[in-house]
């Protein structure tokens, strides 16, 4: 099977209603479609995580935010955590209400992985992007790295093809935004 035929699998798989287990531009993820609600709680489910804990979104470009963002000074690829006035500026109301955080906050990143881009293009909507790990265990690096347990939970596994692989071994760098302007990295 070809990188192609798996976009579009995996871009069925999304409009589907089912989760998925991907690479992104950091570490392996588990997501779903971003407007779809009974996606989103699964992949709590799926994650035995608190609703409490949000998870972000992965966007195809920021522009329409109308917003300078700050870039990591070694390019490692940087997840912002908006405000609820910043983000529905740039997502309007195409997200589920499970995903923002009870202070309305959502992350946000911009991969610059050429597969979340594809099939984000395709798919025409934002992916939910959470690390591919129950809660607390460590994330994985690799997909070798992901638990059996988790790859049976998730409805759609993306095969570690190496043209999908990322060079990127961490999570993304985190930096939380204030209606005002301030900054606070939450993780370098």
């Amino acid at each position: 099977m070809n990188a192609d035929e798996i976009v579009l699998q995996t871009v069925d798989a999304l409009r589907s209603g089912r989760t998925i287990l991907y690479p992104t531009d950091t570490i392996w993820g588990i997501g779903c479609d971003a407007r779809r609600a009974d996606a989103v709680e699964r992949l709590y489910s799926i994650k035995e995580r608190d609703h409490t804990k949000s998870m972000l979104v992965l966007v195809r470009s920021m522009e329409a935010c109308g917003m300078e963002l700050p870039e990591a000074p070694d390019g490692r690829p940087t997840t912002y955590i908006l405000p609820e006035a910043m983000w529905r500026r740039l997502l309007g109301n195409t997200v589920a209400d499970n995903l923002p955080a009870a202070d309305g906050s959502l992350g946000i990143r911009v991969p610059q992985h050429p597969f979340c881009q594809e099939v984000m293009r395709r798919l025409g909507a934002p992916l939910v992007s959470t690390s591919a790990n129950l809660s607390g265990h460590p994330s994985p690096a690799t997909y070798a790295d992901i638990e059996e347990a988790l790859r049976a939970r998730v409805d759609h596994c993306v095969p570690p093809l190496p043209e999908f692989e990322s060079h990127e071994s961490r999570g993304s760098r985190i930096v939380k935004l204030e209606a005002d302007g301030r900054q606070t990295v939450i993780r370098p």
